[in-house]
């Protein structure tokens, strides 16, 4: 698919809306800013005004990248000692971040953190958009009141079920909270199908009253108010003095380069150091020759993965907080270290992480005058909570905090926690050529490594740089997808271990990394969308 514009994201409704702005002459923030927000009412636990952001931006005016980040924040009520005598569940392959016994940190108001989201697309729009906020805002009121169809993928993720007891699936979070339950789930308390029409009225309202009183309401004025009421009868961390006090981050977006292309992406306590450090150890290494997804191409990729995890699982945190080393995890020096550690077969010693939700949303959007967005935006994987007669629920940031006290991730008010989120833009020279990002915790760093190299290195048009199997290694072992045969696997496994899983696509189990990507012909201007069909990604081109 070419043209001169182009979105690419989760969700066709919200997509097809961020492609209107786009048809109607609206830019390329334009088009995201709406997109998000239709995706806050058809995604309501991917994504939404509860929740964060992290954006990538490159305009068309100005060579340099813009960084804008709207972090969920630890709330004043948090200490950093709240919970260090609450044993951790025990991990399972479905288990992210540091979940504790009883899930306080899990499911409900204590997991809530200070939410980013609305503050940012309001800064995003004011500043570099063209169409008015209540415009931006007014697809996602209309179709909040009229209903949305339940797609396949929503369907299948409220059906899935965990692997082990400790496991928490999307629809434990709904069932949790009384609003929740009364949206989104039938009568008899099952889940809707794909097909099915749910109508959620009084997220409407709560968009309305935003498009009509300005973002600030949400964090000074009646918004504010009902919500923070809501939160301290509840227990919650969250205060309204933390909800006036929110401010955006303005930081330098991290830049670096990978072969001949500039790479610009999120910086700490994002996805962005490790993603650019991975790619900086992979650049010492033939990949073409080693023959894509051969049992030599996997073994080497993986290490490098396992290697760039190592330093983000010991250093990466808030900078705001921390002194973080992010200059030497992303030198080439470090990456040479890493590589002759690699190529002597020696062990990396890794130590666990918080492993970020999957559930997220990312959008990528060319216009015709050359703007470039990759936007980021998340719950987590949602608290549950929904304030009575508001209609979204909220993040439940609070799971990716480390909770024992005195380490890089520890909880402290104010902080933001990792995350896996990767909001890139890589341009040869001065030209962008690929705008892409994705869905899916810590995965979604390995996943668009993988479509960078596909691309750079591959040569691979856009829709196959995305599709082409995909494989995993972060602490332990590597897993494929079961489109890499077992003859493969069986060269690996005579060096580390491998686990071919019966997936074979990553939308779902441990490759769970959903990408969406924009990309444009550095000779021709031509412009190509591709979204990610294994999580529902779509894209169209204006």
């Amino acid at each position: 698919m070419h043209g001169s514009g182009a979105i690419a994201a989760l969700d066709p409704v919200a997509v097809e809306e961020g492609a209107k702005v786009l048809a109607e002459g609206g830019n390329a923030i334009d088009a995201a800013v709406t997109c998000a927000f239709v995706q806050s009412v058809v995604s309501p636990q991917m994504c939404g005004i509860g929740g964060y952001l992290i954006l990538t931006l490159l305009r068309s005016s100005d060579p340099s990248p813009i960084s804008l980040d709207a972090p969920a924040t630890a709330g004043s009520r948090a200490t950093p000692t709240v919970w260090h005598d609450v044993p951790l569940l025990e991990k399972t392959r479905e288990q992210w971040g540091y979940a504790l016994v009883g899930k306080p940190n899990v499911i409900g108001y204590q997991s809530i953190c200070t939410p980013g989201t609305v503050k940012g697309l309001a800064s995003i729009l004011k500043r570099w958009g063209t169409i008015s906020w209540a415009r931006a805002i007014a697809p996602a009121v209309r179709i909040a009141e009229e209903g949305f169809v339940v797609e396949r993928h929503m369907a299948m993720s409220w059906k899935e079920r965990g692997h082990s007891p400790g496991d928490t699936v999307l629809l434990d979070y709904v069932r949790s909270n009384a609003e929740a339950r009364r949206i989104y789930l039938n009568a008899d308390g099952s889940a809707h199908d794909s097909g099915e029409t749910i109508r959620n009225p009084d997220q409407g309202r709560t968009l309305a009253r935003l498009s009509s009183a300005g973002a600030e309401d949400f964090y000074q004025g009646e918004l504010a108010q009902i919500m923070s009421r809501d939160l301290e009868a509840h227990g919650a961390f969250v205060t309204a003095k933390d909800l006036a006090d929110y401010r955006l981050r303005e930081p330098a977006p991290l830049t670096g380069t990978y072969r001949n292309y500039s790479i610009a992406t999120s910086g700490a306590p994002h996805g962005g150091p490790t993603l650019l450090a991975l790619l900086n150890i992979l650049e010492g290494y033939d990949l073409k020759a080693l023959g894509h997804n051969s049992a030599e191409y996997i073994y080497r990729v993986s290490m490098a993965m396992k290697a760039a995890f190592a330093d983000r699982n010991q250093y990466l945190a808030d900078p705001q907080f921390v002194d973080v080393p992010v200059d030497w995890m992303v030198s080439k020096q470090r990456a040479k270290e890493w590589q002759h550690l690699i190529d002597s077969n020696q062990v990396i010693s890794i130590q666990n992480t918080s492993q970020p939700s999957k559930h997220t949303s990312h959008i990528s959007v060319v216009d015709r005058d050359g703007n470039c967005v990759s936007l980021t935006h998340s719950l987590g994987a949602s608290s549950g909570v929904i304030t009575p007669g508001l209609g979204f629920m909220y993040n439940n940031s609070m799971i990716n905090f480390d909770p024992s006290p005195g380490r890089p991730n520890s909880i402290q008010a104010g902080k933001g926690r990792l995350t896996g989120m990767a909001p890139t833009i890589v341009s040869d020279g001065t030209k962008p050529i690929a705008i892409l990002g994705a869905s899916g915790g810590n995965f979604i760093i390995t996943s668009v490594a993988q479509v960078i190299v596909n691309l750079v290195d591959f040569g691979m048009p856009l829709p196959e740089a995305l599709t082409t199997p995909r494989f995993e290694c972060q602490t332990g072992s590597i897993f494929v997808q079961s489109r890499i045969p077992e003859y493969v696997c069986a060269q690996v496994r005579k060096r580390h271990p491998i686990m071919r899983l019966s997936d074979q696509y990553g939308g779902v189990g441990p490759i769970a990394a959903v990408v969406n990507a924009v990309s444009i012909d550095p000779v021709s201007g031509k412009v190509s969308g591709a979204g990610d069909i294994t999580g529902g990604g779509t894209a169209l081109l204006v």
